[in-house]
């Protein structure tokens, strides 16, 4: 009876093993990676640098040396100006990535791959579906670590021009947030980080600690538990097709998810 009883743990564990080997393999192997961590320390340092160099200086003081202040601006101006901060911090990244690894070109063919062929149209399918569940992260988030009373609350540019109904300024905040966002934040957090990771990690892990850097990078605590859970079924959908159009389709229709949700 004890054998047997042996016997059926030792199938049930089987099973589970054999499951989770299934699950694992489904998204994906790991990649080739030619650099090694000091690069990709290197890479992330001179991104965020970058990033927070462009939005809190350089954008700030050419405005005012051309006499304009940023909050004296017009909803349209607003919206112009993140435009242009976007694509600027957006072009560093890209140029930061091909000046840290222009010394290992050619790179393997499976980097930074962007392609409508292959068949992962039923993922992006599959990604949208879990929208509902990201909201309700959002609402947990937001219970556990609530806006302190203390905290003043104050509408952002782009609240403000949904509420102005300003069709231009809308226009162009929808390109920053469904077009530049996802190019360049899938370019550098699912094209670059998480397959460097894969050269000291496994595939789950690396999708786990890139979704965190994507999102300690929105510097928002409220929003971490639904910024990580997107981050991972978006690097789940990256890892198994190998191709970043995916992922960043399905960043553009979650953020234009919100942005419509804004404007109700």
């Amino acid at each position: 009876m004890v054998g047997r009883i042996g016997t059926g743990c030792d199938r049930i564990g089987w099973n589970v093993l054999k499951a989770a080997n299934e699950v694992f393999n489904g998204i994906g192997n790991r990649w080739v990676v030619p650099w090694s961590a000091i690069t990709i320390l290197k890479v992330m340092l001179l991104w965020t640098s970058a990033f927070w160099f462009i939005g809190s200086w350089m954008i700030p003081f050419a405005a005012h040396i051309t006499g304009f202040s940023k909050d004296s601006l017009t909803f349209r101006g607003q919206a112009l100006f993140s435009l242009v901060t976007d694509v600027t911090e957006g072009l560093a990244g890209i140029a930061i990535l091909v000046r840290c690894l222009s010394r290992f070109r050619p790179l393997p063919p499976d980097w930074f791959k962007f392609s409508p062929k292959g068949k992962w149209h039923l993922d992006v399918i599959m990604g949208c579906l879990m929208f509902p569940l990201v909201n309700r992260l959002s609402q947990f988030n937001l219970d556990i670590l609530p806006i302190l009373p203390s905290t003043q609350i104050t509408l952002s540019s782009v609240e403000q021009s949904i509420k102005a109904r300003d069709p231009v300024a809308m226009l162009l905040y929808a390109i920053v947030v469904t077009v530049c966002a996802p190019v360049w934040e899938e370019i550098v957090f699912r094209g670059f980080l998480l397959p460097s990771l894969t050269k000291y990690m496994p595939v789950w892990c690396a999708i786990l600690i890139s979704s965190v850097a994507f999102a300690l990078a929105h510097f928002n605590i409220q929003r971490m538990l639904p910024l990580i859970f997107l981050g991972m079924v978006m690097g789940v959908i990256f890892t198994r097709s190998r191709n970043l159009l995916p992922s960043m389709l399905l960043h553009s229709l979650w953020n234009g998810f919100v942005f419509l949700d804004l404007m109700k």
